[in-house]
């Protein structure tokens, strides 16, 4: 076996020793053979998990047809996706983007242009505590992640924070800069905390009420994680506003930025780029949008959601640890003690692929299509993996 050189590569993060060379489903295979039951999904990102017969299908037949035709002309899978997800989510108009971050940007500068037009060139857009909204520099100042506030100076202006679910700060925040209110229905990468839907109602009742967009960040709650396509459908409210990422590629580098007609404020060379909506990436998006819009698809997410749930909230009372957050198959397990870092770790060396957001947390964000068999084999190789690191703190 030849070891794999990566010394090319920028370090921007902590990666272990492993080399992944294929995927099928809800595992990996790294370059030693060894296999990995995934958990992780690249962050949500592989919602029909790896390589799947969908994707794999629609980007063979696409790349034999045309992969790229300029975003200056339209073309066949670009026009279909934006219209199925305009159909899906009740919204009208779609913009397409190549991450998460790129429409999030573009959703705040689709604010800032209405603002400038509606509310006497209002642009300060309300967000919350502990959000992510990406890494770029307009995103990041958007974002309420810890220790954000220091890095990149000096930092984009027009983002005051206020705490997630607290309606009075929210309408304290509010002021005649204002455009608009930005939030993510579940806050995946602060640990999992659901925005309520009592909240998300009342919050768009507010923001109709002062005349301000709502925008939400559905890049980690959309495509069906959920259980519903929508994270937002659970509250039964519709944004002015939406993103989309993640799921939305099953794998491939796609996003969309969405929104009510009347937002819809862009003139030409506002807002573009060289690759967005080319053939290739939106014709796996159609393969993406038809498999989660199946009969009885959305079901089973929720079905297989609870089921993970009531494994983990079983797992956590024998281990001594709080709740478990979240929705559908997005949940987090309150470990009531920072050793989540040695179980991620503990459990890539049992060959299970788990995240920590935050030290006293686990993440589980599995393919939508993970089995039960597989939920049960994550839970007995988690529950060894936290027996074996409990027992020196518990032995203290």
């Amino acid at each position: 076996m030849t070891k794999t050189d990566t010394s090319a590569l920028m370090e921007i993060t902590s990666r272990p020793p492993i080399v992944f060379t294929e995927g099928r489903g809800s595992w990996l295979t790294d370059s030693a053979g060894n296999t990995y039951l995934d958990f992780v999904q690249g962050w949500a990102v592989n919602c029909l998990g790896h390589s799947p017969k969908p994707i794999l299908d629609a980007i063979t037949k696409q790349a034999a047809r045309l992969i790229n035709c300029s975003p200056a002309y339209f073309n066949e899978p670009m026009a279909r996706l934006a219209s199925l997800i305009a159909e899906a989510s009740g919204l009208d108009q779609v913009f397409f983007t190549n991450s998460g971050a790129e429409a999030n940007e573009g959703a705040i500068k689709l604010a800032r242009k209405w603002g400038a037009t509606h509310r006497g060139g209002a642009f300060e857009i309300v967000t919350m505590d502990h959000g992510f909204h990406g890494r770029t520099l307009a995103t990041m100042a958007a974002s309420g992640k810890a220790g954000w506030d220091k890095l990149f100076e000096p930092k984009v202006p027009g983002f005051p924070k206020v705490p997630l679910n607290d309606l009075a700060a929210v309408e304290r925040a509010i002021g005649p800069d204002t455009v608009a209110v930005m939030l993510e229905p579940i806050q995946g990468e602060a640990g999992v905390f659901e925005a309520t839907d009592g909240f998300l109602r009342d919050l768009r009742a507010l923001t109709k009420q002062r005349g301000i967009l709502l925008i939400l960040d559905e890049i980690q709650t959309g495509m069906g994680r959920t259980g519903r396509f929508f994270g937002f459908e659970h509250a039964g409210v519709t944004p002015d506003i939406m993103t989309l990422g993640k799921g939305l590629g099953g794998g491939v580098p796609l996003a969309a930025l969405v929104a009510k007609r009347e937002v819809m404020w862009f003139a030409h060379g506002d807002q573009g780029g060289t690759f967005n909506g080319n053939p290739l990436m939106t014709a796996v998006g159609c393969a993406v949008m038809e498999e989660v819009g199946k009969p009885g698809f959305l079901d089973q997410v929720a079905e297989t959601g609870a089921y993970l749930a009531e494994r983990l909230a079983k797992l956590s009372r024998a281990q001594g640890c709080g709740g478990v957050r979240g929705r559908g198959l997005l949940l987090a397990l309150d470990l009531k003690r920072p050793i989540g870092p040695k179980v991620v770790e503990a459990a890539r060396d049992r060959g299970l692929l788990i995240n920590a957001p935050r030290p006293d947390c686990l993440r589980f964000m599995p393919a939508l299509t993970v089995s039960r068999a597989e939920v049960d084999r994550m839970i007995e190789i988690l529950g060894g993996v936290m027996a074996e690191v409990s027992a020196p703190a518990m032995a203290k």
